[in-house]
């Protein structure tokens, strides 16, 4: 089996190489990329059955470069392996899955023991595994009754990107009153009515983002992302 270690920090990429030599007997070539650009050449190019893939880079964010794989492969393997338990990233990972695939989600400060089983569960039995750490950290920021759904998060998304809400509802193929529903969800999840400063009037378009950001519902490379599919999106519709 050919693994590709997706890493930019040499000591994370060290560690991981020799967990992997240790801990799976299967492996027999292991391959290096230092962010997604290179991950999805090396991909391409070494034909790769499975992929320990970090999320936080330059140059493609994980989640990017896993998408590009899984469109190319979908039956690529992928450990992501991260110091962040967002849930923007979770999101982000279930929305690009292909049906059936492997995948797995793992904290850099997981257990040795528990870094063994994902890597084995993940590469090579298949099974989809999301470490128990990051759904209590994500518990810890959020309650049920704030959780998006994806029309909300979408429109989310765009707030984020300084939008209006006509052009919201015309990106997202809303109504003006969909949209303008939506962000009344968003405002009430987030926490945003109860959010006030004495007699102080807030904007709550943006005390949106803040806590969207504080608790993780949204961050900088999911943005960034959304950025280049918006840039996208200009381009087909001029």
């Amino acid at each position: 089996m050919k693994v590709l270690l997706v890493e930019d920090d040499q000591f994370h990429a060290s560690y991981m190489e020799d967990v992997l030599v240790e801990s799976l007997p299967e492996v027999t070539q292991i391959f290096h990329a230092a962010n997604g650009l290179e991950a999805e050449r090396e991909a391409r190019a070494m034909a790769i059955d499975a992929v320990v893939m970090d999320l936080r880079m330059s140059q493609r964010n994980g989640i990017e470069a896993a998408q590009t794989l899984w469109q190319e492969r979908a039956d690529t393997r992928i450990l992501f392996w991260s110091n962040y338990a967002d849930e923007a990233y979770l999101r982000g990972i279930s929305a690009i899955v292909p049906e059936d695939s492997a995948y797995g989600y793992l904290l850099k400060t997981a257990p040795h023991d528990r870094l063994r089983l994902a890597l084995r569960a993940v590469l090579v039995e298949g099974q989809i595994m999301v470490d128990r750490e990051i759904h209590r950290l994500q518990r810890r920021t959020a309650s049920p009754r704030n959780t998006l759904d994806d029309s909300e998060f979408a429109v989310l998304v765009d707030l984020g990107l300084g939008l209006q809400d006509r052009m919201i509802a015309e990106r997202r193929g809303m109504s003006l009153r969909t949209v303008q529903n939506r962000l009344l969800s968003l405002y009430d999840k987030l926490g945003v009515e109860d959010a006030t400063d004495g007699d102080t009037p807030i904007n709550k378009r943006v005390r949106a983002l803040n806590r969207a950001l504080v608790t993780r519902t949204l961050n900088v490379e999911t943005l960034e992302t959304a950025e280049r599919d918006f840039e996208q999106w200009q381009a087909g519709r001029a």
